[in-house]
């Protein structure tokens, strides 16, 4: 086993093996950065992305054989070659039916890579890709299933270039997947890709995390938001915090099989503020709230399912419709309204709607800083996206302003010398 200065592998009490510091590290300081074992730019990225160092550019040079797939330069293509030819033909071959998912794209690189690998290689330091862990035994018949359909994919349009495993491995790989995978996200935590880091997967989850991950190209990179000394475990958040302690449990066991047991979700301190309810002359029964809230969820599953399917305006409807129902309990900090009122930002962004995108944002911004840890990428997100609307409506000095916040965040989660701050730099002295 390989390992990382100021880090070691261990046994965590009630949650396996972790990952702890040997040294102290202040709030900002990198911990290690580690290199993808594999990784897959989206598809709804490609032009936009270089498949092979994920460098945002106008102008890239696209694949001289499928015209999909878009490099910085020769470099880059060649960089790319192992992986891209294993789509390269067969996405002219299939045209418009090939439609592999991409989880599938992603195991396909996987498979590619292990038949290549003649020892661990770097993003393995701490942990084999085969020690992740793969629950395959906890799945569920409705993931079962999926995970099937991955696996017909993984055959319809890989078969040519992969020798596949037995059935049974290629199932737990897909499993691994599943809960070890990482989406790599931009400043404003737009989808990218899909990425494995065995490194970073040993890492453990807690609500009130001690460090960070955010992304260098394909790289990920670890760095500290609290204080740490000798012998504190590495913590990092799975899931996003926003949401009260029950819901956020429900999500780690339905995507990754655990309960949390951290101090947040012992004393479940912040639930009251998150489910804050509006101040009325009577108080408002318990049971009115307990109704809301099934009322709430029900629309964020409903809202999830419909997003791809109804047109912008029905799904702008749709939010006002229900912000409406739950404002006349809730109160507009409450997170369910916070989760409402951010997809309608979504909606009206998409719609070119910016002074609606900039009101909603406005409402959610200082519910955000005071729910979400320090240093949190939602937070920073959100003045990103508020900064650069301000900034495209000529409100300059609000705009600055809320770059400068963004920017404050970015410097202890990304690094002062990352591209983006770079990028934002730039951004704040143009006029």
């Amino acid at each position: 086993m390989g390992s990382i200065k100021g880090l070691e592998r261990f046994d965590s009490p009630g949650k396996g093996r972790g990952l702890r510091v040997t040294k102290a590290f202040k709030v900002g300081e990198l911990l290690f950065a580690s290199p993808a074992y594999s990784y897959v730019l989206s598809l709804k990225e490609s032009g936009c992305y270089c498949e092979f160092c994920f460098t945002r550019k106008e102008g890239l040079a696209r694949c001289g054989k499928c015209k999909k797939a878009f490099y910085c330069n020769v470099k880059c293509q060649k960089g790319d070659w192992a992986m891209h030819k294993l789509e390269c033909s067969a996405m002219i071959a299939f045209r418009e039916n090939w439609c592999p998912s991409e989880m599938v794209r992603l195991v396909a690189r996987i498979l590619a890579k292990k038949k290549t690998l003649k020892e661990r290689c770097v993003s393995e330091k701490l942990l084999l890709i085969e020690e992740m862990q793969s629950h395959v035994e906890d799945v569920d018949n409705e993931k079962r299933e999926l995970n099937e359909a991955d696996v017909a994919g993984l055959y319809r349009f890989y078969s040519k270039h992969l020798e596949f495993p037995n059935h049974k491995d290629l199932l737990t790989l897909f499993s691994q997947v599943a809960c070890n995978g990482f989406t790599i996200e931009d400043d404003e935590l737009s989808h990218m890709g899909t990425a494995i880091y065995p490194n970073v997967a040993l890492i453990n989850h807690s609500c009130l995390p001690s460090v960070i991950v955010t992304y260098n190209g394909t790289s990920a990179e670890v760095r500290a938001v609290k204080d740490m000394k000798p012998g504190d475990e590495v913590l990092i958040s799975y899931i996003d915090l926003l949401y009260p302690t029950d819901d956020r449990n429900n999500r780690l066991r339905e995507s990754y099989y655990f309960t949390c047991d951290c101090q947040e979700c012992k004393s479940k301190s912040k639930d009251k503020v998150k489910l804050k309810v509006r101040k009325q002359s009577d108080p408002v029964e318990p049971a009115v709230i307990n109704n809301m809230v099934r009322y709430a969820r029900k629309t964020i599953r409903e809202f999830r399912a419909l997003k791809h399917i109804k047109t912008p305006s029905e799904l702008l409807e749709m939010c006002e419709q229900s912000l409406e129902e739950m404002g006349a309990v809730f109160h507009d900090s409450n997170v369910y309204m916070l989760h409402m009122m951010y997809q309608a930002m979504g909606v009206c962004l998409y719609m070119q709607d910016l002074e609606g995108a900039v009101s909603y944002g406005e409402k959610i911004l200082k519910p955000y800083s005071q729910l979400y840890p320090p240093y949190s990428l939602n937070v920073s997100s959100m003045y990103l996206k508020l900064g650069r609307l301000y900034m495209g409506l000529d409100k300059h000095s609000v705009g600055l302003k809320a770059l400068k916040k963004a920017m404050a965040i970015m410097e202890v989660a990304h690094g002062k010398d990352h591209f983006y701050l770079t990028e934002l730099r730039k951004e704040m002295t143009q006029k």
